[in-house]
């Protein structure tokens, strides 16, 4: 499986460096990375983390302002990808049709060849516009997950908050993971 992560400027990098780790450790998973400028500096803010500590993990990583790179031409091919978490500029761009970088051509290659885009906007409240554009790259086959937190799971820790987010983009790659304890049917009706 060949797959290709990007990390944009939206608050949440901890969503796309927790991805990474885990999909680095799959058996036959290929990983390739674009960081966004504004990406970076969160990861050094919001993680502390150097950028190349991030890179390490991916098994190619292409500078988000290359448009010559593979993932900007539909003859290479990709099983899915994902942004990771996406910024509601890039997905504003996108939803236009706008290409300005790496990260928005390979985006739109990705619609135009009906291959799998996974799209993790973190924001909010939302306005109206994002609404629209949400939907309108959810017509295109887009697939939108919010990083919205479930609490059925009865997380202890922002690990386990992170892990569940993280779980479901595994589970709309079809990778088989435990990242979070699955739905059981209680009877959740209260005490009389």
């Amino acid at each position: 499986m060949k797959l290709l992560l990007c990390i944009t400027g939206a608050s949440g990098v901890i969503y796309g460096e927790r991805l990474l780790e885990v999909l680095s450790k799959k058996e036959g998973v290929k990983v390739e990375l674009i960081v966004s400028k504004a990406g970076k500096n969160l990861l050094k803010k919001e993680l502390d983390t150097d950028p190349r500590e991030i890179y390490e993990m991916a098994d190619e990583v292409y500078d988000p302002e290359d448009l010559d790179s593979p993932p900007s031409s539909g003859s290479s091919l990709y099983d899915s990808m994902m942004i990771v978490p996406c910024s509601m500029s890039s997905l504003s761009k996108i939803a236009s049709g706008i290409s300005d970088n790496l990260i928005t051509r390979a985006a739109a290659v990705f619609l135009k060849e009906n291959r799998k885009l996974i799209l993790t906007p973190r924001e909010t409240p939302m306005t109206t516009t994002w609404l629209k554009n949400m939907y309108e790259l959810s017509a295109e086959g887009a697939i939108v997950l919010p990083t919205m937190p479930a609490f059925y799971h009865e997380p202890d820790s922002i690990d386990d908050i992170v892990n569940f987010v993280v779980g479901k983009i595994l589970d709309s790659l079809d990778i088989d993971n435990s990242m979070f304890r699955r739905w059981e049917n209680k009877d959740l009706r209260p005490s009389e």
